[in-house]
């Protein structure tokens, strides 16, 4: 592996406590108690679990007649196909004088791709992306407001449940960023690049979502929905067109970039961006409890009433174990030497990812639970 093991990428493994030449090439397994923190099996189960559980969920909506959800979990899996390898290995695509070395994901018990992608940064993508649609679908929104604005909902409900995940993992060695990056990894807010906090936190999910909408047909009473082999062209259409979209939300940033890039600007522009996910999101969400229709065939599922509350309550347990460490870094950087996140941001996202959940349960609690 030693071709895929520049100078950057191997300062960031060896920060992160291995040696990326050291490394099999197509898969690694290793015990669960030889990993680098408590945290990290615990995170794997609770995220392929949450695959496991947001399967099992789209394939009773699909026999129920609603192709979306499953549409959606295989199409998150067709996108992580066509966005992680080139970010693991810029330089097979050409990309590497344009984008450089990024990160790196630190040793989970089971990796492949040169120990490059962990198999529950795999399981995240559908986990995220059926959390966020389930909690939006729940309250009426893609039923009552269409697929445009059901994604706008997305994309709020996206970042707040992913930044609580995001604004952590550096600090914990989940994975590092490179901080020789500035093309990708500045500007940031704490650790965290704000371009991912956009695209891969908002963006993406927000406009997957919306394309299986589309291609599908919709939930089920919405429209002439499409079943079968049908669907596999359209899974594999949306994950492919997702990234396309990340790219035009990154154009405004991009305008400040190049040979001399100002991260100054870019950081006020990727802040209005996110502002709007936020603004624009709460405002949806608002306006759709406040018209008092949800409608009777938007039944809580037994995942979007379980398994949210589980991830939210997990992340809260691996954030108060780094609370220690957290509290008593330095210039962003803990005793360890791991940088943290930013503190105030992730809390904000457990408050309204909090919020979120409340108004779920309070929207569908006259409802019987049907766990579809």
């Amino acid at each position: 592996m030693s071709g895929v093991c520049g100078p950057e990428a191997e300062a960031v493994t060896r920060q992160l406590g291995f040696d990326c030449h050291d490394v099999s090439p197509v898969v690694s397994v290793r015990p669960p108690w030889e990993l680098a923190n408590w945290t990290m099996p615990l995170l794997e189960a609770l995220i392929i679990g949450g695959a496991v559980f947001a399967l099992w969920h789209a394939v009773r909506r699909y026999r129920a007649g609603d192709p979306v959800s499953l549409a959606l979990w295989w199409a998150s899996l067709v996108y992580l196909v066509v966005t992680e390898p080139p970010l693991y290995f810029p330089e097979w695509f050409g990309l590497d004088r344009l984008y450089g070395f990024i990160f790196a994901h630190n040793q989970f018990t089971v990796q492949f791709m040169g120990d490059r992608l962990p198999l529950y940064i795999v399981a995240f993508y559908p986990v995220i992306s059926q959390l966020a649609y389930e909690l939006v679908r729940s309250l009426g929104i893609f039923r009552r407001r269409g697929p445009l604005i059901g994604a706008v909902a997305v994309a709020f409900a996206c970042q707040v449940f992913y930044e609580v995940f995001d604004q952590l993992g550096p600090q914990l060695k989940w994975w590092a960023w490179n901080p020789a990056n500035r093309i990708v990894n500045q500007p940031s807010l704490a650790s965290v690049p704000m371009t991912s906090m956009l695209l891969f936190a908002s963006v993406s999910m927000a406009a997957m979502t919306y394309l299986v909408v589309r291609f599908t047909g919709g939930p089920a009473g919405v429209g002439g929905t499409r079943r079968g082999w049908r669907l596999a062209p359209r899974i594999v259409a949306a994950g492919v067109l997702t990234p396309f979209t990340m790219a035009i939300a990154g154009l405004p940033a991009s305008l400040f970039g190049g040979d001399s890039p100002d991260p100054a600007a870019q950081a006020w522009v990727l802040g209005a961006e996110l502002a709007l996910v936020w603004l624009g999101g709460a405002w949806i969400v608002v306006a759709q409890l406040r018209s008092g229709d949800r409608g009777t065939d938007e039944p809580l599922s037994a995942f979007g009433r379980y398994y949210p509350g589980i991830y939210l309550c997990g992340m809260a347990v691996f954030w108060i174990g780094a609370l220690p460490a957290y509290l008593g870094a330095r210039n962003g950087v803990t005793s360890s030497g791991t940088p943290i996140g930013s503190g105030l941001y992730a809390l904000a996202c457990f408050a309204v990812a909090g919020l979120l959940l409340a108004a779920q349960h309070a929207a569908t609690r006259r409802e019987a639970p049907v766990a579809r």
